[in-house]
C-alpha cells in the first residue's frame, strides 16, 4: 500500500494512494488501522505533506556507502555511524529547500529512509523488519560548508527544510537490489544499487535501538551513495527508488 499524509481544502487525513485518486482513512492508519471513509479524492487536487507524524525524530546512519565514504575522505564506519535531524527540518513533495544566508555549498544527498512501526528497544536484528511500517524516500541536505567548520554534523544538516520526505510511504516494499537515483534538473548525479548499503536495514534497526527506543512514525535516513553535489537556487531535486516513487523539491 502507498499511504499519504494530504490536505485538500481546510481537510488534513491519511489516505491510500488508489491510482489517480487518493481514499481517505479514518484516523491515522497505524494507530487506528486501515479503515477508510469511502471518500475519495483526484490526487492532482491535494497537497501530499511529509508522511510523518510531527513528534517522530529523524535518525540518520553516515558514511553507509562505501563509494560515499570515499568521497567524503576516509573510511567507512566499521557500526552505524547515528546522528540526528530535527523535525524542523522536516519538508514534503514539492515545498522549497530554502539555502541559508550563510552557507556557500549545500549538497543534496539522496536517500532510502525507514518508518517504524512499532516500539523498538534492543531488537534483534532476526526481528527488525517486523518493526518496519513502510518505507518512504528522503534527501538529507547538507551545508557541507558549515559540516566541515564545524567537525559535527548536528548545524550543517539541522536546518530548516534540509529533510524533504515522502511521497508517501510504500508498505510493501522490501530492499532487493532497487536503484536510487537523484537528478538535478534532470541531470543525474546519484545512482546506486540500495543493495550497496554497508549496513543492511535490520543491522541498522538492531544498532539505533541499543542506544534509543524507537517510536512508531520515527524515520530513519540508511545513508546516501556517492556523487553527492551542490544545488542552487532555481534548481530541481528529484530523488526516486524503484518501487517507491519520486520525490522532488525545488530549491530557492
Amino acid at each position: 500500500m502507498r499511504i499519504a499524509k494530504f490536505q485538500a481544502g481546510e481537510k488534513l487525513a491519511w489516505g491510500l494512494i488508489d491510482g489517480p485518486e487518493i481514499v481517505v482513512f479514518r484516523g491515522h492508519p497505524l494507530f487506528q488501522g486501515y479503515e477508510t471513509t469511502g471518500e475519495r479524492f483526484a490526487l492532482k487536487d491535494v497537497i501530499l505533506l511529509p508522511p510523518i507524524l510531527p513528534t517522530s525524530k529523524i535518525v540518520c546512519i553516515g558514511k553507509n556507502y562505501a563509494d560515499h565514504a570515499a568521497e567524503m575522505g576516509g573510511e567507512a564506519p566499521k557500526e552505524p555511524l547515528i546522528f540526528l535531524k530535527p523535525t524542523t527540518s522536516v519538508i514534503g513533495p514539492d515545498e522549497q529547500i530554502v539555502l541559508p544566508a550563510i552557507s556557500k555549498q549545500v549538497d543534496h544527498e539522496g536517500e532510502l529512509a525507514v518508518v517504524v512501526g512499532q516500539l523498538a528497544k534492543d531488537v534483534s536484528i532476526e526481528q527488525a523488519t517486523d518493526y518496519i511500517w513502510g518505507y518512504t524516500i528522503a534527501n538529507d541536505v547538507t551545508a557541507r560548508d558549515i559540516q566541515n567548520l564545524d567537525g559535527q554534523w548536528t548545524r550543517a544538516k539541522g536546518f530548516d527544510t534540509f529533510c524533504p520526505i515522502g511521497p508517501w510511504v510504500e508498505t510493501e516494499f522490501s530492499p532487493d537490489g532497487q536503484i536510487l537515483e537523484t537528478r538535478v534538473d534532470g541531470e543525474l548525479r546519484q545512482k546506486a544499487s540500495i543493495d550497496l548499503l554497508i549496513h543492511k536495514v535490520p543491522r541498522i534497526i538492531q544498532h539505533v535501538s541499543q542506544a534509543m527506543t524507537l517510536l512508531p512514525g520515527d524515520v530513519i535516513l540508511t545513508g546516501t551513495p556517492a556523487g553527492i553535489g551542490p544545488i542552487e537556487s532555481g534548481q530541481l531535486v528529484e530523488v526516486s527508488i524503484e518501487g517507491i516513487g519520486v520525490l522532488t523539491n525545488p530549491v530557492a
